[in-house]
């Protein structure tokens, strides 16, 4: 179980200039100024699946994957636009429960946040209260058929990635992960778990310590069980600046740090075209079969390619 914290810086975007006329800058020779601005995407792609697994009878997991890709050719310029909501929720407790979690929150979600969504990528308040009408629709379902334990009481985990063009919000509740894959910076933990043990180790308690519980796994958030005052999502926000792969996962697939163990067989080809995403993410649900079939497993990842955008300025006395 990792201890990493989730990424939270916003590279702020470079204004891009039309030309250089200050007397204070000192020009020596004329020459071309190159000025490097935000990157552009040239090419993104998303597949999902889900898997029952080898020893469930159902499935509780549920996502989907909303995008549009529109792309801009001539013979001198490539560029693609993205607009993309991907969700995943693992639902809990039970047949005919965690299922119906699962699904509400997502279509909730979807919902809640295509209406906030306009020109721009939606404010990270605006998606909050987003999350927050997902947690009130199950929160309502549970009271209406009395279920009053909480052991009667359905719920999900629940990630979540918007996307336009290269500006990224994240938000997540439970221990569903989200993970980024780029040539710098290697495998990244963007979402850290919700659940005791990573509560003992925020308050302090040595890792091997917090996870020596035999609660340490035991969720301390998930959508539907409480109100929308006791639940915190984590939204956080970056900037893609190059070459990303996106994974959006349920613990089927993330338990005992599988993605970590594998990342160079199985997520690298993904990364690098070795592999279509599709190939990749069915190659994913069968590892995670093979040493986690324990549970449902999910995975949905996000393959995204840009290029520096670069602007030549002429200068001279």
């Amino acid at each position: 179980m990792s201890d990493q914290l989730p990424l939270e810086a916003t590279p702020e975007a470079l204004g891009s200039g039309t030309s250089i006329d200050s007397p204070n800058l000192e020009i020596m020779d004329e020459e071309d100024i190159t000025e490097v601005l935000p990157s552009q995407i040239i090419e993104a792609e998303a597949v999902g699946q889900t898997d029952v697994g080898r020893e469930r009878r159902h499935n509780e997991d549920f996502f989907v994957i909303n995008q549009q890709v529109i792309q801009q050719s001539n013979p001198n310029r490539h560029a693609v636009s993205l607009r993309g909501l991907y969700v995943l929720c693992d639902g809990m407790g039970g047949h005919a429960k965690g299922e119906v979690a699962s699904a509400l929150a997502t279509e909730t979600l979807v919902q809640q946040v295509n209406q906030r969504w306009h020109s721009k990528l939606p404010s990270r308040d605006s998606l909050l209260e987003a999350i927050l009408a997902a947690n009130q629709a199950i929160y309502v379902a549970n009271e209406g058929k009395g279920a009053r334990s909480s052991h009667d009481r359905m719920g999900t985990t629940m990630v979540l990635t918007l996307i336009q063009d290269t500006q990224v919000h994240l938000a997540h509740v439970g221990d569903s992960r989200i993970y980024a894959l780029t040539a710098s910076q290697g495998l990244e933990q963007l979402t850290v778990d919700h659940e005791v043990g990573q509560q003992e180790i925020k308050r302090g308690i040595e890792p091997s310590i917090a996870y020596g519980r035999s609660d340490a796994y035991q969720l301390t958030q998930a959508l539907g069980p409480r109100q929308n005052r006791e639940i915190s999502p984590e939204i956080t926000s970056l900037t893609i600046a190059e070459d990303t792969l996106l994974l959006l996962c349920s613990d089927g697939l993330t338990d005992h740090e599988l993605l970590r163990r594998h990342c160079s067989s199985h997520l690298m080809p993904i990364f690098d075209d070795r592999l279509s995403l599709r190939q990749g993410v069915s190659q994913l649900v069968d590892l995670a079969n093979k040493y986690n079939g324990h549970d449902n497993v999910t995975v949905l990842a996000i393959r995204i390619k840009v290029h520096p955008q670069q602007q030549n300025i002429r200068s001279g006395r």
